[in-house]
């Protein structure tokens, strides 16, 4: 439960991480249940949360579709080359103008 002042005590839903995927389904599929399922806030008791919770992922699971990613291997792409891009300029950037090599590692000793 979060409690913020001056606001309601409410449950925060977060779903089973695998740590071999990332956590953007669960996510997306917690915001629906947000929009579709808790919101209005109108129940009385836990047992009614859990009925309707339950009728909505027997409805969800018969009727679901793959979701259709924008974001496509070309844009990730991009996405690295202009980082790249930027982490060069940044370092370029850090360096005298006159200086042609890079800076030494620091060694410590003990």
């Amino acid at each position: 439960m979060s409690r913020l002042p001056g606001k309601r005590a409410r449950p925060v839903l977060r779903g089973p991480r695998r740590s071999n995927a990332p956590g953007l389904p669960d996510e997306i599929f917690f915001s629906i249940v947000q929009r579709k399922v808790v919101t209005p806030n109108d129940f009385t008791s836990l047992d009614q949360v859990e009925d309707r919770l339950t009728a909505f992922e027997q409805r969800y699971n018969a009727t679901a579709r793959p979701f259709r990613w924008k974001f496509t291997p070309a844009d990730l792409e991009d996405l690295m080359a202009r980082i790249e891009r930027h982490e060069q300029k940044e370092q370029n950037l850090q360096q005298p103008p006159d200086c042609d090599h890079q800076p030494a590692a620091l060694t410590l000793t003990a």
